[in-house]
């Protein structure tokens, strides 16, 4: 049986990836809604998500103390503090992309709007593989290679991100807009495909958090 601790512990983890999930698809909202040209409704929605990434942290300092008081192994500890310290950046990275939104008000040429949704959709949405495999770990209610198999997914979703950023990266620079301009739009794109770079190194701490456990 799991320590009262460790189950403590378990129930934060999960309560902290439920408010980064929040935090991330807000995050979507909130890009979409300002590509729609509706500032207002974008800059509401960016407010929610620094609240919710402000409440990740503080969940993730109560996991940091559980973690002080003795929950789990030695040898475990600092790698499950690792691993949510690797999911809450994840909410990081989607604050500091809708900041970017909202308050350096990148010019998104029409032709490009519908590029920049869809790599957004893709980046951000990489939340869902991402909370399956946690899940999956902490309730302990899956084998390991089902776990693998939600992690490879990560894997393959920040890959296409990688695809849809090149392409749009090409399309930005080859056209007729002003170099200052395509600059600001590549660092909008940064801002967006960051969220899937952090989520694919959290998977990776996940798996090797599972295989510690395992041995």
């Amino acid at each position: 049986m799991l320590f009262k601790k460790e189950k403590e512990v378990i129930e934060l983890v999960l309560k902290h990836l439920d408010t980064v999930e929040t935090c991330i698809k807000t995050g979507i909202e909130t890009v979409t809604r300002y590509l729609e040209g509706n500032i207002q409704e974008g800059k509401k929605l960016a407010r929610n998500v620094s609240a919710l990434e402000t409440e990740a942290d503080m969940v993730r300092h109560q996991i940091r103390d559980k973690l002080y008081s003795g929950a789990y192994l030695p040898h475990l500890r600092e790698d499950v503090y690792r691993l949510v310290r690797s999911i809450d950046s994840v909410a990081n990275a989607g604050e500091a992309c809708c900041n970017f939104f909202l308050n350096q008000r990148p010019s998104i040429p029409d032709e490009l709007r519908g590029d920049f949704l869809g790599v957004t959709r893709e980046s951000l949405g990489i939340i869902d593989p991402l909370k399956l495999a946690v899940v999956c770990y902490f309730k302990g209610e899956c084998k390991i290679d089902v776990l693998r198999g939600y992690s490879k997914d990560v894997g393959f979703q920040e890959s296409q991100v990688d695809k849809e950023e090149w392409d749009l990266t090409k399309k930005i620079f080859i056209s007729t807009l002003d170099f200052s301009r395509k600059l600001h739009l590549k660092l909008c794109l940064d801002s967006i495909v960051e969220v899937s770079d952090r989520a694919e190194n959290a998977a990776d701490q996940l798996e090797l958090v599972a295989l510690k456990a395992i041995m």
